[in-house]
């Protein structure tokens, strides 16, 4: 067993498919229209989805918006230097969260980026020998 994906609604498809893309440097993998049931999916990563956990981004075509409620957390994303995607996502107008530094009670560095929709985005430093 392996985890395959995480589904995320999405109000505007076009503008999340370009921050995951532009922001995050990941690739669109697929798309695709459901007339019949009024939704279009994609599916955004860093690899074919064969062999890596993607990302889900429904739009069902009469919702703007949704409310994101209280039980979902965060995707969590690893990089090599998380001062330096900060940097980089504050410049592509990205909202940052939290600031990249130590998490609370340790010292993994982490920060925290807003998408388009308010879901919530974890950067954590790379662990050495990774």
């Amino acid at each position: 067993m392996r985890i395959l994906h995480t589904m995320l609604r999405v109000g505007n498809l076009e503008k999340s498919i370009k921050f995951y893309t532009e922001v995050f440097d990941m690739q669109l993998l697929r798309k695709k229209d459901y007339p019949d049931g009024k939704f279009t999916l994609a599916f955004v990563g860093y690899g074919d989805e064969a062999n890596n956990t993607v990302i889900e981004l429904t739009h069902n075509w009469d919702t703007n918006n949704y409310n994101l409620g209280n039980a979902f957390g965060h995707i969590a994303l690893e990089v090599d230097d998380v001062y330096q995607a900060v940097k980089s996502i504050k410049k592509q107008g990205g909202k940052i969260l939290r600031e990249a530094g130590p998490m609370n009670a340790g010292t993994t560095i982490i920060a925290f980026v807003e998408d388009p929709d308010g879901y919530q985005i974890e950067l954590l430093a790379a662990k050495a020998g990774n």
